[in-house]
């Protein structure tokens, strides 16, 4: 039988493992976030589903991670 998959269950490849990791790195700035507090994770979570969910274009990723902790630029 063949299992049908999901797009959001394939694995992020290195490209889109650097695309999340820019966007993860504005999110520690603009917020003044430290290297493993819970945030920071929190934050990492978000952007990977996001990914995932088809959003692929940095600016646009950081617009909705910053909405989503209530920050607009």
């Amino acid at each position: 039988m063949h299992r049908r998959t999901n797009e959001r269950d394939q694995a992020l490849n290195s490209d889109d493992l650097v695309t999340c990791d820019i966007v993860l790195k504005a999110v520690k700035t603009a917020f003044s976030l430290s290297d493993g507090c819970d945030e920071v994770a929190r934050s990492a979570s978000i952007i990977i589903e996001l990914y995932r969910q088809g959003v692929h274009d940095p600016e646009q990723l950081k617009a909705l991670v910053f909405a989503a902790r209530g920050k607009l630029d």
